[in-house]
């Protein structure tokens, strides 16, 4: 657990509407801006460079200048948003507070060590997330209704380019595209049945009341939950393996444990700790069976085998990997990757799995690597060949080369200026007081001095 973690957490939750130091001094709490009629308070400024401090959100020069800003801001887009009648989607909402309440837990130890951090109960956690969620959503609704018309046409899009100095071009890195062709090595029958019968022994336990859920798996499961105690948090049915879905949705004793599920990460033990309409909180053991060095070996034997009839022009890479691959993501693709990123087949070097750009960093395109060993996306064991389909050397971003990069720029900036000229034009007609020793501030992005009435 990390204090960074901790620090973030009380300061958003215990913090709020507590005293709060401001930039010259320690004070009892004030307003130190005033929207409308509405006060800007020390502890808002202090919780909120709390919270972008912990997401690594660019703060522009002093935080006493920028945040405070920033704040005057979403006040600007939710009375906006109160006008055009925005409102959230409580479901939407409900799932996202759910997401985050789970990465708070994570930081804190349990559930328990979170409230004791807070001085708050979790319901009370719950409806601050809750609150700061909406807000959030619902500020962004109103600028999307602002920009969602901007769709620069190729012209607009050069002209954009010709204009940008050229320390603003970016520079972008090596980036490649890369096919494979996946096998799963043959996992003997007598490691799939001990690794069943080893998770009916904990499911066992766990009903006769011998052994806790949380405890065994911290001590066995292979999943990044296990620190947890196996909890995964609220997730609804599209979240989850099917296979995995249909069990934990079927549960009603949290005090027992599921019989053995299999899905594509290994078998699991699932046990019940609540459902909340369409979403569910589950543990779980997860263990993988593994292969043994000599079905590994096999594979790759295999794979080898399939190179070397590509080589010889039996058939084509795509031939091969749309008919023997058994990596389902990219086997329909006939064996092309895509970025999670961006969604495009493009990738920086850095972005590949390990094992992967190791095995194209020396290759030209059209070369195919030797067989590896590597770790799947779900963590089970595979092995693989790939083939370097391009590479585009690391350059100065251009028109020719990087159309929608430099699209994706020209769009960011039309919408930044629309956005600017409109929270310009409500500055100007609504009512704005900035406490003394809160004024002295070169970096504001808007001219809030000239609106004070």
């Amino acid at each position: 657990m990390k204090l960074r973690n901790l620090a973030y957490i009380c300061a958003l939750g215990a913090c709020v509407g507590a005293v709060a130091a401001g930039p010259e001094d320690n004070v009892i709490e004030e307003a130190v801006w005033t929207i409308g009629d509405q006060p800007i308070w020390r502890s808002d400024v202090e919780s909120s460079w709390a919270e972008m401090r912990q997401e690594k959100y660019p703060i522009i020069g002093d935080p006493y200048c920028f945040v405070p800003e920033q704040i005057a801001l979403d006040r600007i887009y939710l009375h906006q948003a109160d006008l055009d009648s925005i409102e959230a989607n409580p479901s939407f909402i409900a799932a996202q507070v759910d997401a985050r309440l789970n990465d708070w837990i994570s930081a804190a130890g349990s559930r328990e060590q979170l409230e004791l951090y807070l001085h708050k109960t979790l319901p009370e956690i719950r409806q601050f997330l809750t609150e700061n969620t909406t807000n959030n959503y619902r500020i962004s609704e109103v600028q999307k209704k602002l920009v969602n018309k901007v769709k620069p046409t190729p012209a607009q899009v050069r002209r954009y380019f010709d204009r940008l100095p050229m320390d603003s071009i970016p520079f972008v890195p090596t980036q490649v595209e890369v096919e494979v062709i996946t096998l799963h090595p043959y996992i003997a029958r007598q490691e799939i049945d001990d690794i069943k019968e080893r998770l009916r022994g904990y499911a066992e336990r766990v009903n006769n009341g011998t052994s806790e859920f949380s405890t065994l798996a911290i001590m066995y499961s292979e999943d990044g939950s296990s620190t947890m105690g196996g909890e995964i948090g609220f997730m609804p049915r599209a979240r989850l393996a099917p296979e995995y879905a249909a069990t934990a949705f079927n549960l009603t004793d949290p005090k027992k444990a599921s019989a053995v599920v299999e899905t594509e990460y290994g078998f699991h033990i699932i046990q019940l700790i609540e459902k909340r309409g369409d979403r569910v909180n589950t543990r779980h053991i997860l263990m993988r069976p593994k292969p043994e060095q000599k079905d590994i070996d096999a594979a790759r034997v295999r794979l080898d085998s399939i190179r070397a009839d590509i080589l010889a022009d039996k058939f084509t890479f795509e031939q091969a990997a749309g008919v023997l691959s058994q990596d389902k993501d990219t086997r329909n693709n006939h064996g092309l990757m895509t970025n999670p990123n961006t969604g495009t087949s493009m990738f920086a070097m850095s972005e590949l799995p390990a094992e992967v750009a190791r095995a194209v960093a020396d290759l030209k395109p059209g070369q195919v690597s030797q067989a590896f060993a590597m770790k799947s996306a779900n963590g089970t064991d595979v092995v693989s060949i790939a083939k370097l389909k391009s590479r585009t050397e690391a350059h100065r971003a251009n028109i020719a080369n990087d159309y929608q990069l430099i699209r994706n720029m020209a769009i960011a900036a039309e919408r930044e200026r629309i956005l600017k000229q409109w929270v310009d034009k409500k500055i100007a007609s609504t009512h704005i007081r900035i406490e003394p020793g809160w004024r002295d501030c070169p970096n504001w992005r808007h001219d809030w001095l000239g609106a004070e009435k």
